[in-house]
């Protein structure tokens, strides 16, 4: 059986930890962010687990993760 590729451009934004949980960093923290209070900005810095519907497709992606 041939080996499965990873897909690269989930590999960049998703961590797998040793324990395999899959965390992602947090959206709205590009732009407009002077209409964020300090507090939602602080908030969006920490990472955030990935969903359990999520997790199936990205064992798809990351074969050897």
């Amino acid at each position: 059986m041939p080996k499965l590729k990873t897909k690269k451009a989930l590999a960049k934004r998703v961590k797998v930890t040793k324990r395999k949980k899959m965390l992602r960093s947090k959206t709205g923290r590009r732009h407009l962010l002077s209409g964020k209070t300090a507090k939602r900005k602080r908030k969006l810095r920490k990472k955030g687990k990935v969903s359990s519907a999520g997790k199936r497709l990205i064992k798809k992606s990351l074969p050897y993760s």
